[in-house]
């Protein structure tokens, strides 16, 4: 049975990739600072470790035939928008000796989570944005530290593959959502957010809710189980250069607050607040996602809303019957903008 690694196992893709692992038979351990928050990990073996640390990552990569790379400091435009050095510093440690500790205990194959934040600043600038092709990432210019931090490690890992024969890969996420996922608390991402101000907005019967900006910025979203789908896939390949991996489906987050209300059965009103908004237009180009796996994600944005809105739904209803409050997401620096992978 192959031994495999995913780090970042606590957060909401490196969860869900260890139960799609264990599906295909193999032995899993899961590392991060943190369980999954929201139900049991599956893992063979969950390891509490701080990856930022050598020691740490010797042990998680110890006896592993090959790694998911997920753990990452992060979280939605209002977190990432306001900790550029703490998300720069952490993201450095974990990535450069998870790197370093696999290829010094044998490990053959190794799977990086890169993001669409590496593509640069000057091809984002207009709601109607040309679909980024993977080789756009140059020249660089990265908006963020998260950015940058993710850039710099894909050229790490080329270089272990050049200079070491580590078999590395390289996905680029274009904004994964779906259950189990951070949605209340400040690190949440847009599609969380909207699922649970459109929930709170339907039980208090007070149907306006917030948007950060004018709403015209536009996204791609991407299903949790076509994400993992596409991991696998690509570990699987014969692709050693990064590779988007999300829908190519351009919406506004006007029009995404829309689908989540009507998910929801209400009509709403949008307010339009300061806040982060991230660059004005992001979108994949999946031309070499479907020309290298002969796939591409299925699952539509309806239907992906659908499941993720049940899901945060109940647990604003069960936090509502503890009496606990549900903590919103505030911009950290009102009008600053951040990118959201």
């Amino acid at each position: 049975m192959k031994r495999v690694l995913v780090t970042g196992a606590g957060g909401f893709i490196g969860h869900h990739l260890v139960g799609y692992l264990k599906k295909k038979n193999y032995w899993v351990r899961g590392a991060d600072l943190k369980y999954p928050e929201y139900e049991p990990s599956v893992a063979d073996d969950f390891a509490l470790l701080d990856l930022r640390r050598w020691e740490n990552c010797l042990k998680a990569t110890d006896g592993i035939d090959e790694v998911y790379a997920l753990a990452a400091d992060m979280g939605g435009m209002g977190f990432i928008s306001a900790h550029h050095a703490e998300i720069l510093r952490n993201n450095s440690l974990i990535n450069i000796h998870t790197l370093d500790a696999a290829r010094e205990n044998g490990a053959t194959r190794y799977l990086y989570t890169s993001s669409a934040c590496v593509y640069p600043e000057y091809r984002q600038t207009d709601a109607n944005v040309t679909a980024l092709k993977e080789s756009d990432a140059y020249p660089a210019q990265p908006q963020d530290a998260y950015g940058w931090e993710k850039l710099v490690t894909e050229r790490l890992c080329t270089h272990f593959r050049e200079d070491y024969g580590l078999e590395t890969r390289i996905v680029r996420f274009h904004n994964i959502f779906g259950p189990l996922g951070t949605w209340d608390g400040g690190r949440e991402k847009a599609p969380a957010a909207l699922c649970r101000k459109v929930s709170i907005a339907k039980l208090s019967g007070n149907h306006e809710i917030e948007i950060w900006g004018d709403g015209e910025q536009t996204r791609s979203f991407c299903y949790i189980e076509d994400c993992v789908d596409g991991i696998y896939r690509l570990m699987r390949s014969d692709c050693r250069e990064p590779l988007n991996l999300g829908q190519d489906r351009l919406v506004t987050i006007n029009e995404l607050a829309d689908i989540v209300a009507a998910v929801a059965g209400i009509k709403i009103t949008r307010k339009h607040v300061p806040g982060p908004q991230g660059v004005r237009g992001r979108n994949s180009d999946n031309t070499r996602l479907r020309e290298v796996l002969g796939w591409e994600p299925r699952i539509s944005l309806e239907e992906g809303f659908k499941r993720t809105y049940a899901w945060i739904d109940s647990q604003v209803r069960a936090a509502q019957r503890r009496g606990a409050s549900v903590t919103l997401e505030k911009p950290s620096i009102a009008g600053r903008r951040a990118s959201a992978s």
